[in-house]
């Protein structure tokens, strides 16, 4: 099944577009100074709102910063806010879907009235309320404070595809099978289970990945995401949309990355999904 799901994938241009956009967004993150020559940090006055031109190619914001700088190192930010909070949310999924899935009883019921009760709350209302006490003694600067509430709160949706996955595959034979040879539960899960549980949970991630990168630079925007100096689209974007009758450079750029970048990841997600349901090929 992987192996037609991959030769799916390499067939459809959808897929290669997103992956296309995310090699460089990653390149980006990885070593910002191969694309951006200019310090992100060095911001004069005597340039303030200074347009485009061959020095700067985005020109400079409010602060006389390089726009095309700091909009390059801000996707280091962004992409390591939402790999880390997609990973947590993951973990959290795996154990919970798995475990409600396998084991069933009471605890399926309780987990998943649980599941429930964190899917009915809003993410970003919910990110709101609890970053906004993380960082009330003024601590909260860093991505550490945004990974665990956007992880802590975003693995609802996966966590249902892995039990369901779990669910269906429980009563296949071949699991019957290893159970009746004196197969345990850690072995039946990692060996037998898991692999089936993978494909649906990785579209789902992925597509949670490019909302909690939106996620974030939303929060960013409002005040109590990440903060100076961290450097972030939504900071960026929250900077400049008050003075966008003076430049629209500085707003613009930033979020345009944002919006490239989270469209590359649903779409990537999209294509993966495509490529796992038989019926779509």
């Amino acid at each position: 099944m992987r192996s037609g799901a991959w030769r799916a994938l390499r067939r459809r241009p959808v897929f290669w577009v997103p992956v296309a956009i995310l090699v460089v967004v990653l390149a980006m993150a990885v070593a910002p100074r191969l694309f951006a020559g200019a310090d992100p940090a060095d911001c004069t006055l005597d340039r303030s709102m200074a347009p485009p031109s061959g020095a700067a190619w985005f020109g400079y914001d409010f602060q006389g910063c390089d726009v095309f700088a700091r909009t390059v190192y801000g996707t280091r930010s962004s992409l390591l806010v939402g790999v880390l909070a997609t990973a947590l949310a993951g973990l959290i999924a795996a154990g919970v879907g798995m475990a409600s899935g396998y084991l069933g009883g009471w605890l399926d019921s309780v987990l998943s009235r649980l599941t429930d009760i964190v899917l009915g709350i809003p993410l970003l209302l919910a990110a709101i309320v609890l970053l906004h006490r993380a960082t009330a003694n003024g601590s909260g600067h860093g991505i550490w404070p945004v990974v665990g509430t956007l992880g802590i709160l975003g693995w609802t949706t996966a966590a249902r595809v892995v039990r369901s996955s779990v669910l269906a595959a429980r009563q296949q034979d071949y699991v019957q099978a290893a159970r009746m040879l004196g197969a345990g539960h850690g072995r039946i899960l990692v060996r037998h289970i898991a692999p089936n549980a993978v494909a649906p949970a990785v579209v789902v991630l992925t597509i949670t990945l490019g909302t909690f990168i939106a996620s974030e630079a939303t929060l960013s925007f409002l005040g109590i995401g990440l903060r100076a100096p961290s450097i972030s689209w939504g900071g960026d974007i929250f900077a400049a949309q008050a003075r966008l009758r003076q430049a629209w450079w500085p707003l613009i750029w930033p979020s345009t990355f944002l919006a490239v970048t989270v469209l590359a990841f649903i779409m990537l997600g999209d294509a993966i999904r495509d490529a796992f349901d038989p019926r779509s090929r």
